[in-house]
């Protein structure tokens, strides 16, 4: 090789290897905003290929919602947090499914279950779950329920002891979840993020998408500072261009706007009754969990606080003690996690089921 031809190989491998960091980008790129805008639906539809089926049923008057697996075991009732439907399991439900015959629901005033005030309340839930047990289920089963679902699944266990084999409380806010307890102190973070946000929503009459009131005025968005308006934008023209269906940001990355995806199906009205106290109406929460017969798995987040001292938890450590003390028999566990273990350790959620 001469001493001229020498630059102009260099410059065609420089030229290569430029071209070839450009390509690895715009895949990168490409993969990363279709995880954000279909990894949700892909793990759907992976939930229908492994044999469930959405329906419905009329529980006293009001329609429940529903998806259910194949007869491969015990029953076992989902019951989703607040903002979720039935599909926020669809990560973990092809594994379930294998062992259990299961029957996942959208509480009333999400997805397609009854959207209805009257029924926005924890005893009007359990009930109606008591009921879709008896009329649908039709055998023993256990009951596994996340956030404000763990909330109706411990009133399930404790108001149908003859029928429920076990109880799975996913990290739910007991004792945080009264107006009065979620405000102690800095207050919590389902206070600041969900039901002051809905309340004000409700009390506001020119933004009709919730999603897009809840990205410009949620506190979560808040944390990440000028970044909020410019989601609360997308949201917004998504929202706009896409009312029928669930909301996604290509954007930004999925694990931030997950809360968002099913708010589309989701009824402010709901958190309107945390916010007033209307939710654990007539229940005194230590007098449910005391009346719970049934082996329970407790799975808590560990506690977390923000810097403005916002409990990030669904409860202290202090409160899941409380909770302990007052089930006859509990297996407890603590999990280095977010709020949604299901999701983000679904591992360590389908050992719990199996320890069940």
């Amino acid at each position: 090789m001469t001493e001229s031809t020498k630059p102009h190989k260099v410059a065609k491998v420089a030229l290569a290897v430029a071209i070839a960091v450009v390509m690895a980008a715009a895949i990168a790129v490409a993969v990363y905003r279709d995880g954000n805008l279909h990894e949700e639906d892909r793990l759907i539809d992976k939930a229908f290929a492994a044999g469930f089926f959405e329906k419905q049923a009329v529980v006293g008057g009001a329609l429940v919602n529903y998806a259910e697996g194949p007869d491969n075991g015990p029953a076992l009732l989902l019951v989703h947090g607040q903002g979720m439907e039935w599909e926020d399991y669809a990560c973990v439900l092809p594994r379930l499914a294998q062992r259990h015959h299961i029957f996942a629901v959208d509480c009333f005033g999400h997805g397609e279950s009854e959207h209805e005030p009257r029924l926005y309340t924890c005893k009007a839930n359990g009930d109606a779950l008591i009921a879709f047990a008896r009329d649908v289920i039709g055998s023993s089963y256990a009951v596994s329920g996340h956030s404000s679902g763990g909330i109706i699944a411990a009133y399930v266990a404790a108001h149908d002891s003859a029928n429920v084999t076990a109880c799975i409380l996913e990290d739910p806010p007991l004792f945080r979840v009264t107006p009065e307890e979620a405000q102690e102190g800095a207050g919590t973070f389902a206070w600041h993020d969900g039901y002051t946000v809905s309340h004000a929503f409700l009390r506001q009459g020119e933004v009709a998408s919730y999603p897009a009131w809840y990205a410009a005025n949620s506190y979560l968005f808040g944390l990440f500072g000028g970044l909020q308006s410019l989601l609360a934008e997308q949201t917004a023209a998504w929202c706009a261009a896409h009312p029928d269906e669930h909301v996604v940001n290509a954007w930004v990355p999925r694990s931030w706007t997950r809360g968002m995806y099913f708010m589309d199906d989701y009824d402010p009205r709901f958190g309107e009754a945390f916010y007033d106290g209307t939710w654990m109406a007539g229940i005194d929460q230590e007098v449910m969990l005391r009346g719970i017969s049934c082996p329970v798995v407790y799975l808590k987040a560990t506690t977390r606080w923000g810097d403005d001292g916002v409990l990030y938890a669904a409860t202290t450590d202090k409160d899941a003690a409380r909770i302990r003390s007052c089930l006859a028999d509990c297996a407890f566990t603590e999990i280095d996690s977010g709020h949604d273990i299901h999701v983000e350790r679904p591992d360590d959620f389908l050992q719990a089921i199996e320890r069940s």
